[in-house]
This record gives C-alpha cells, sequence and structure tokens, in this order.
C-alpha cells in the first residue's frame, strides 16, 4: 500500500502531559485565549510541514495570536494519528485498472486538541481526510483552523473546578468495549485530577460487565444498551441508574483491498449479509447501490461478536428496526442467534478478525476502524442518503433526540435528518440507585460529575461526541441526587 508523505504516528502522548497532580485546577475560558502556541504533531514524516501549515491557517483567526514558546501561550494545540492513500482514483473512467498517477484517494484520521498549560482540555476534535486531496496536509489544517475558530467563538472552552478531595478510594468497573478507548483516557486524566480516587475498568462487553454490577463485584457498569438490566435482570430496571457518557457509532468495516473509495450499504443489503443470503460481494444488491466500483467475486466471511455486547445491540437494532426480516428472524439483542458468521471477542478482536481475513465483513465503533486502517461503508439513513460516520454526522442523530425520558435511556439508531448517521448510539455508565458504602458513593458521584464537565472536551478527539448539554445538565441534576 502508498504511504502518503504525511504519516501520523497514533500517539495520544500529547493529550496525557506529566504535570503534577492538583487538586483543583482552573481553566482559561475562551474569551482570554489570545495566544497559542502549535507544539510538532506526533508524526513519523511530514511532521513540520504539517505544522507549518495549520500554523498558515491559524494566522488567517484574527481572534488569536500564535506563541513562539509554551511559556508564553494561553493554549497549547498538539495531534497525532494517521493518514494514508489507499487507493488512486483514474483520470480516466474507461480504464480497467487504476493507474498509481490518477488522484490519491486518502484515509486515516488525525486527534487534535487544545489544552491548557497544567494538561487540561480546553476542546478536542477528529480531523479526517477528504477523500481526494491535492495537498492532504494543507486541506487538514484548513479544517483544524475552521473548527478551532468555531469552537472559540462559541465559547466551548469553558472554566471549571476540578472535584474536591475524596478519601483514597479505588472504584472498579466492568462492561462494554464500545468506549474503552475515552474511558481509558477519562480515568488516567481523572487520576491526575483527583489523586485519592483510582479508576480501574475492564472492557469485557456489556453482559460480562453487567452481570459483574448485578454481583456487586465492581461499583458500575457500563453498556451501550438501555435495555441491558431488562434483558439479564428483568423486574431490577428500578435498581439501576443509567448515566449517558458520550455518544459514538457503529460501521460496517470491510477488508476488500484495491477499491477507489468506500463501499455503499443499504440496510437490506446488511440485513441479507448478516441473515447468509448475500454470499458474494458481487452479488447484485450491492452492485447496483455501488454503480462505478468493481466489486469482486469473492465470498463474504461475516464475522460479529461472540460475547454479549452493546455493539451488537446498536447494531442489531438497526436491523430490526429497518429490515421486517432480519426482526422476524433474529430481533434486537445483546447476544443475538446469528444466522452466520465467524465470532470474535470484543470491538478490538472483531476489527482483528476482519483485518486478517481478505473479503471479510464486520461491525466495531468507529475509533476501532480508524485504529486497525480498515474501510468503513457508507450507510443508507432514512433520507435515503448514503452517509459515512463521522463527528458531524453523529452530531446530526444526536442533534434530532432531544426528547429523553427520565431515566435517560434513548435510541437514536435510525432518527430521521438530513446528514445523520443512522447506527448511532448513546453509551452509558450503569450504577445501582442505592449504595452503602458512602465512600464510594461520593467517589462515583464525583467522577460522574467530571464525566459530564471536563471530561466531555476530550472526546471528539478519540471519534466521540459529547452528550448534548442540556441533556448534561440534567444528568448532574440526577447525580446530586443518588444517595
Amino acid at each position: 500500500m502508498c504511504v502518503s508523505r504525511f504519516r501520523f504516528a497514533v500517539c495520544v502522548a500529547f493529550c496525557c502531559a506529566m504535570v503534577g497532580p492538583t487538586l483543583a485546577s482552573q481553566t482559561a475560558p475562551a474569551n482570554q485565549i489570545r495566544r497559542i502556541y502549535v507544539e510538532p504533531f506526533a508524526t513519523r514524516e511530514g511532521s513540520e510541514a504539517l505544522r507549518e501549515d495549520v500554523l498558515a491557517e491559524l494566522r488567517k483567526i484574527k481572534s488569536v495570536s500564535l506563541a513562539g514558546d509554551e511559556s508564553s501561550a494561553d493554549a497549547i494545540l498538539g495531534g497525532g494519528g494517521e493518514v494514508w492513500i489507499k487507493g488512486y482514483r483514474s483520470h480516466n473512467p474507461q480504464l480497467g485498472k487504476v493507474p498509481p498517477n490518477g488522484t490519491p484517494i486518502y484515509t486515516g484520521f488525525l486527534s487534535i486538541e487544545l489544552r491548557d498549560k497544567t494538561g487540561q482540555t480546553l476542546w478536542s476534535y477528529l480531523a479526517t481526510p477528504p477523500a481526494a486531496s491535492g495537498d492532504v496536509s494543507k486541506d487538514l489544517s484548513i479544517l483544524i483552523a475552521k473548527k478551532l475558530d468555531d469552537a472559540l467563538k462559541q465559547g466551548e472552552a469553558l472554566t471549571f473546578t476540578a472535584p474536591l478531595p475524596q478519601p483514597t478510594t479505588i472504584l472498579k468497573g466492568a462492561g462494554a468495549t464500545f468506549p474503552f478507548p475515552v474511558y481509558e483516557k477519562w480515568f488516567t486524566n481523572y487520576r491526575r485530577e483527583n489523586p485519592s480516587v483510582q479508576i480501574t475498568y475492564e472492557p469485557i462487553g456489556s453482559a460480562a460487565g453487567i452481570g459483574r454490577l448485578l454481583a456487586q463485584s465492581v461499583d458500575f457498569g457500563a453498556s451501550d444498551s438501555p435495555e441491558v438490566i431488562h434483558e439479564l435482570a428483568p423486574g431490577d430496571e428500578d435498581k439501576y441508574l443509567f448515566f449517558p457518557s458520550v455518544v459514538g457509532a457503529v460501521v460496517p468495516v470491510v477488508n476488500l483491498p484495491g477499491l477507489p473509495r468506500d463501499i455503499a450499504f443499504t440496510p437490506e443489503a446488511l440485513a441479507g449479509i448478516y441473515l447468509g443470503k448475500i454470499k458474494k460481494w458481487n452479488d447484485p444488491i450491492l452492485t447496483r447501490i455501488n454503480r462505478g466500483l468493481r466489486l469482486p467475486d469473492l465470498d463474504i466471511a461475516v464475522v460479529h461478536r461472540a460475547d454479549g455486547s452493546g455493539t451488537s445491540y446498536a447494531w442489531t437494532d438497526y436491523l430490526s428496526k429497518t429490515s421486517p426480516e432480519w426482526k422476524g428472524q433474529v430481533g434486537t439483542s445483546l447476544a443475538p442467534k446469528w444466522p452466520v458468521g465467524h465470532e470474535a471477542n470484543g470491538n478490538d478482536g472483531v476489527a482483528k478478525l476482519v483485518r486478517e481475513q481478505s473479503g471479510s465483513i464486520g461491525y466495531v465503533e468507529f475509533i476501532y476502524a480508524l485504529q486497525n486502517h480498515l474501510s468503513y461503508g457508507r450507510v443508507r439513513n432514512r433520507n435515503g442518503e448514503f452517509i459515512p460516520a463521522s463527528l458531524e454526522s453523529i452530531a446530526a442523530a444526536a442533534s434530532h433526540s432531544m426528547k429523553v425520558s427520565p431515566d435517560f435511556k434513548a435510541s437514536i439508531v435510525d432518527v430521521p435528518g438530513a446528514g445523520v448517521y443512522p447506527i448511532s448510539s448513546f453509551t452509558w455508565i450503569v450504577v445501582p440507585a442505592r449504595s452503602a458504602d458512602d465512600t464510594i458513593r461520593k467517589a462515583l458521584t464525583g467522577f460522574l460529575q467530571w464525566m459530564l464537565g471536563p471530561a466531555q472536551r476530550q472526546a471528539a478527539a478519540l471519534g466521540y461526541l459529547p452528550i448534548p448539554k442540556d441533556l448534561a445538565k440534567e444528568e448532574a441534576a440526577a447525580i446530586a441526587k443518588i444517595h
């Protein structure tokens, strides 16, 4: 595979700066951010060229100036990730084979964060390259500068105060792999904010994690299914509280090397593949919706989760809502009876198996596709648009979900609206409604309140959307009432 001159190393060291532990810190509000220092990006090559392009675009923003070093800056901008060429688009559509001198087709991601000098995240974003670009570094730089300018104008970098110190406490959690990349980051950063609380988490899948919560062997669970308690312990729903943490997306990932663009899927096509009715990549159902794309005469190898999974719940919820045949034969579940396919544990396991097997298809949370260099398909939404997952298309789905029930359970799968990515989902932290241990309760509610504030600004760099602000306010009020 050809690689562009900009290959960004997968590295998030910029967001985990080693600073001395503090019990409380104050972050400069957006209207006080006047000078920004752009640190070298975590790249394997092309680092300085990318930095110069970003600096050139930031110079066009009149509300800020550029600092020559960190000491004279109000905030530091940095990032890491990887962008590569996955193919070429021919200048002559009549040619059967796409030459290497065609327009390069880029894929990948670049995680960006703006942080203050104590290491606190003020803003983050996940930049993905345009499909075709004459200068991918410049195009990414324009995008980053625009998104940062918009955030500063909207005052997204707000002041906050970190939680008060707690007695030394260890919180144990387990559950979904869907949000694990952002949870791992949160738990590490919260430890720096509040050294008296340490959080451990095992990403073992929604069913297994909530099972441990039900058995009282962990202090909290995590799931991408609002019905997980109902499925595992019917009648116990009132004993547990659900708090949305971030919004993510489940994407169909495929291993079909050499395609000049990402494959498009209708609900009928995805249901047909997972029902075992569509067995070849060049099946007429797929070729009709991918005109101009030469799909191979290759068997489809279906991959699905082996463990009880909230990601599977969101995936099968989408198929159930869009395919009467799927709903009638399989339905929506954490652990459905799959008609066909190979099994893998966790989002990372599915990604690994798809990456290793040519002709395979699976489903994973968005960031797992990016980090594993997997092509992810565009999915037809209720408006008839074929939409890829992105922060913008996930936000379009979340914007249609303002009517959340008092228990904070809501589905944003297959919601209507222009630009909506149809397999978007909240993911939840699940906690007992009553706690006999006052120390654990205070530590847990302290973290949950922090999660709704500064933690939300750390989500976008990993491909997750912060929860809507109105919903965060409602959650904060509910958390304060936990006893």
